[in-house]
């Protein structure tokens, strides 16, 4: 028998029971230096910025009740870009994104699913119930038409809006390194055994995998607020900037005309900026310490509601599907960006995917990675969103299209 095969036999067939989102909450919360009572208040730091914009804070309350959470970058008037976020994580992933890519005419709206960071937690939530969500966010934004990115585990929501809303609704949909559906009749072979195994625990231990999550996050909580470890972020937030200064220098002296940055993600790799550097404002550059507490925040704010969300999530990313078929996605051009090296989703299912969706490009960038894919976000979003009308992306050498 196959490998694949008897990942198949595996697929659970089961009812599940409604998640209870604090059954196993966080387990640890760090207290500040303030914090007279307690014996760990001299060591400890802050892990939540108490100065974050207010836009990156938002809520609104749904009709049933329910708090939808997100946050804006960029423009309050620029093009605007739903962007979903992966798996796991929150609002905050969308930060990163014009950090990278300089494109003042955009305006990120991230909006969190339930249970994560400050949406409410629903256990009996599908994929097929977020367009809903959305049309109503971009409602009360005002929004009438708008592009849609989602960012490996949001791919599925994003195409899910792509079904569901209106076609004249959406301006474009794009999916950025996608989750894609784990089909039992090709087999699950090439995805990591990591997330095999937490695919079945979600379905025959959820209590399990939701306790060993809280556990996992409690553990890396305590961690992040001693001396020794504040000490190494630091230093490893100065490493990159420092190579950040060199790489911008160098490429300065051998471009005049399109500046290369290293971006600021753990991986220190370079975007493409669309316009040239001059063109770029300066800002003054953060302290270790502030830029410390913002990727701890971004960290820890998916699990601010306890584990039950990852693990209902796993569910709906894995075994029990995603409520419909690649083939009743009708909307006139997905767009795919995928590294060919990516291990977390493997290339062979995405273009399986791709195969599967009735109008779409798949853009396969050779050597990238699940992470690495990153490089080349100013390409991917003057393909989603051109800076001039007709303008698009053709690919090039290191770059491999395939249209279905």
């Amino acid at each position: 028998m196959s490998q694949a095969a008897k990942w198949s036999r595996l697929r659970p067939r089961i009812q599940l029971r409604p998640l209870q989102s604090q059954q196993f909450p966080v387990l640890a919360i760090i207290p500040s230096r303030s914090s007279s009572n307690s014996n760990m208040s001299s060591k400890a730091h802050p892990i939540i910025s108490n100065t974050a914009d207010q836009r990156d804070s938002q809520t609104l309350i749904l009709s049933d009740g329910r708090t939808l959470g997100f946050a804006e970058y960029g423009s309050p008037t620029g093009k605007p870009v739903f962007f979903f976020h992966g798996f796991p994580s929150s609002r905050l992933e969308a930060a990163g994104i014009l950090e990278l890519v300089h494109r003042p005419d955009l305006r990120i709206i991230a909006p969190e699913r339930p249970g994560f960071g400050l949406s409410s937690f629903n256990p009996r939530h599908r994929i097929t119930d977020w367009p809903a969500d959305v049309r109503a966010l971009a409602g009360h934004l005002g929004i009438a038409r708008f592009a849609v990115l989602g960012g490996s585990g949001g791919a599925p929501y994003a195409l899910a809006c792509a079904r569901a809303l209106p076609a004249d609704t959406l301006s474009a949909v794009g999916l950025l390194a996608p989750a894609a559906p784990w089909t039992v009749a090709r087999g699950v072979a090439d995805v990591p055994y990591s997330s095999r195994i937490a695919a079945l625990m979600a379905y025959y231990w959820p209590a399990s995998l939701q306790l060993l999550g809280a556990g996992v996050v409690a553990i890396c909580r305590r961690l992040a607020a001693t001396d020794f470890v504040a000490r190494r972020i630091d230093q490893w937030i100065e490493t990159l900037r420092d190579k950040k200064n060199e790489n911008a220098q160098s490429q300065s002296q051998s471009q005049s005309q399109t500046s290369l940055s290293p971006s600021p993600s753990p991986i220190a790799a370079q975007v493409v900026e669309i316009e040239p550097a001059a063109a770029k404002p300066v800002k003054p550059a953060k302290l270790p310490q502030e830029t410390r507490a913002a990727l701890l925040r971004s960290l820890f704010e998916p699990f601010s509601q306890g584990t039950a969300p990852l693990v209902r999530e796993a569910q709906l990313l894995t075994w029990e599907g995603w409520g419909f078929l690649p083939e009743e996605v009708l909307y006139d051009r997905v767009l795919i960006w995928h590294g060919t090296d990516d291990t977390q989703s493997p290339i062979r299912i995405v273009r399986d995917l791709a195969a599967r969706l009735p109008h779409c490009v798949l853009r396969e960038f050779g050597g990238e990675t699940h992470f690495t894919l990153v490089k080349n976000l100013g390409r991917i979003l003057e393909e989603l969103v051109p800076l001039e009308e007709g303008k698009g992306d053709d690919g090039e050498e290191n770059e491999v299209t395939r249209k279905s």
